[in-house]
């Protein structure tokens, strides 16, 4: 049987695979796993601005409220907040409606613990085994003065927006800074820690009508932020995806500045000012080598771990370290937050602009980015084709080619039906080639 939980929650599309009666069923399965079946436990919850969230959010906080815990919710809030709330309010755990950089008919439901962390692989399968199987019967159903109320946290943007300003120690005065919100759960905090900051703020996909999040926009799709960044002059452009946990950047000359490159520059930040912890930073499999070779010229040790969030964060609990994240921008500061978050990683990015008087496109520079070919394949059964005798020989043959001169990753999507194929070196027609030739392999699987 499929597992219920991916590597980012439950996900799928809204009202087909992730239902109204599934969503009051992890409800009520996760109020129990995580309020240990207390009267008075409170559970945050928070979502982003697809149209499907109404819907969810309504059945989710049902299936809460008929376990006995009270929801707090705190409507249109990034990811991250959940996560922050989740602690600031003493709450037994928080719960996301998003489906982050995914088109607006998919959805997802994500738990956080009492830490703000993601939940660990052990609760996840507890609410599973809840929620698939006939133990959800059994959970305590109070009646009368028992059920479960929801309340609306007013403060709950105050809040966060007061401790996002609180991570940076200087403001933003002098400044022109473009922002793409995704149409997403940023529209309106981003903007406004910007300006409070300083800075002279042009928000751009702010204005979310339920269907138009991450649509031509955001962090997966920045063309516009790059022309508008030219176009007014603006000293640098941030984008962020629907739940605002990534952020990727534009410099003045309209050039992306990714995941990688803004891993490297915070990291030679913190290495000069030894806050670097444990002189390491983690990094997925996705990386580029450039960030490898940038890394290593600045004395700095790279840990790696497989693709996902919850991986980087296992390892820097593991290592010590408190920094890290992947090439898609979702950057984790550990000292500051448990969960990636893509405003607080622009609160720090510019912290590096503004300490150094350096602008961003010379602080990108430390980095050289190796040519890297990323095609994804909308396949029916990612493990299936992953677990293809043909494609890993494939896989062999095409290595040889590169003659170590490059790598070749072919890993599956843990959140959609893809398969995503990867080539990187120095040879661009090469690298076309193999990318080529393996889509074709997979779409054949």
């Amino acid at each position: 049987m499929t597992r219920l939980f991916g590597t980012d929650g439950v996900r799928g599309i809204a009202n087909k695979d992730l239902t109204p009666e599934l969503a009051y069923r992890l409800g009520r399965a996760g109020a129990h796993v995580l309020a240990g079946g207390n009267a008075g436990k409170r559970l945050v919850v928070g979502r982003d601005t697809r149209i499907s969230g109404d819907m969810l959010e309504a059945a989710l906080s049902a299936g809460i409220c008929s376990a006995g815990v009270d929801v707090l919710s705190a409507g249109y809030i990034p990811t991250p907040a959940v996560a922050f709330l989740t602690r600031d309010l003493g709450a037994a755990g928080g719960v996301v409606i998003s489906a982050s950089h995914n088109p607006v008919e998919d959805n997802g439901i994500k738990f956080f613990g009492p830490s703000g962390y993601k939940l660990t692989g052990d609760k996840e399968q507890q609410i599973e085994e809840l929620v698939t199987g006939p133990g959800l019967e059994n959970v305590p159903s109070p009646v009368g003065g028992g059920v479960g109320r929801i309340h609306r946290v007013s403060d709950a943007e105050d809040r966060y927006v007061a401790f996002l300003k609180g991570t940076i120690p200087v403001d933003l005065k002098g400044l022109k800074i473009v922002v793409d919100c995704a149409n997403g759960a940023a529209y309106r905090v981003s903007p406004r820690v910007l300006a409070e900051l300083g800075a002279e703020v042009i928000p751009i996909f702010n204005h979310p009508d339920g269907v138009n999040i991450n649509e031509g926009c955001g962090s997966t799709h920045p063309e516009k932020l790059m022309e508008t960044v030219v176009q007014t002059g603006a000293d640098l452009g941030l984008a962020h995806d629907g739940d605002a946990d990534r952020l990727v950047a534009v410099d003045h000359t309209g050039n992306l500045v990714d995941g990688d490159q803004i891993m490297v520059i915070c990291a030679r930040y913190l290495k000069s000012r030894n806050r670097l912890a444990k002189n390491t930073v983690v990094v997925t499999v996705m990386s580029n080598m450039g960030l490898h070779l940038a890394m290593r010229e600045a004395g700095i040790e790279v840990l790696q771990t497989k693709v996902g969030d919850r991986y980087v964060v296992e390892e820097l609990l593991r290592s010590g370290a408190v920094f890290g994240g992947e090439q898609s921008g979702h950057i984790l500061f550990l000292d500051h937050s448990p969960s990636g978050d893509g405003i607080l990683t622009a609160l720090q990015l510019l912290t590096v602009v503004k300490t150094t008087g350096r602008s961003l496109a010379e602080l990108a520079a430390q980095m050289e980015r190796l040519p890297q070919l990323l095609e994804n394949v909308r396949v029916e059964d990612k493990h299936r084709v992953m677990a293809s005798p043909v494609l890993a020989r494939s896989i062999r043959d095409m290595e040889q080619r590169l003659a170590g001169q490059g790598r070749i990753l072919v890993r599956p999507s843990g959140t959609e039906s893809l398969v995503r194929v990867m080539a990187e070196g120095r040879d661009m027609d090469q690298l076309r080639s193999i990318v080529d030739e393996l889509v074709h392999i997979v779409k054949e699987l």
